[in-house]
């Protein structure tokens, strides 16, 4: 029975209900229509998301306080998927681009690799290294920073 008294659980479906639903009067009133679609769709205004994971946030902040874990966590979840939402739209434009890049790129691919067997060895070994993604020295220093970051901010906090 705990889950049904777990505040902010319920804060953060509660927004998602209400600004899927306020999506509609507020549609109305700059298009004239009712359209009850916008219920269970995504994107428009407000954002379902924001509003979940903000009033997460603050359920969490209300119960556990602004000093605990569960807020720290929850706040740098809410800052990902806020800023996932903002350029969900501007990247879908992007990607479309990218896959038409990638199509004329594919052409291009099956026309090389007709020749691909005719090349030496050496030039193959070479062509296909740039194709590969990092460098083993690139993902130790990746790792080395990422380690070295969080030891030193953890340093810095304790102090």
């Amino acid at each position: 029975m705990e889950l049904f008294t777990n505040f902010p659980l319920w804060a953060s479906l509660t927004a998602i209900f209400f600004a899927q639903f306020v999506k509609v009067p507020i549609h109305f009133l700059t298009a004239r229509k009712v359209d009850w679609k916008l219920l269970f769709s995504t994107g428009g205004m407000p954002s379902s998301h924001s509003a979940a994971v903000t009033a997460l946030v603050t359920g969490v902040a209300l119960e556990e306080g602004l000093n605990s874990t569960i807020f720290a966590v929850s706040t740098v979840f809410a800052i990902i998927v806020m800023f996932d939402a903002t350029g969900v739209r501007r990247h879908a434009g992007e990607q479309a681009t990218v896959l038409n890049r990638l199509v004329a790129d594919f052409n291009k691919f099956v026309e090389e690799a007709k020749i691909w067997q005719q090349k030496p060895a050496q030039e193959k070994r070479r062509e296909l290294k740039k194709l590969l993604g990092h460098q083993p020295i690139e993902v130790f220093f990746g790792g080395l920073s990422g380690i070295l970051l969080t030891l030193l901010l953890h340093y810095l906090i304790k102090m």
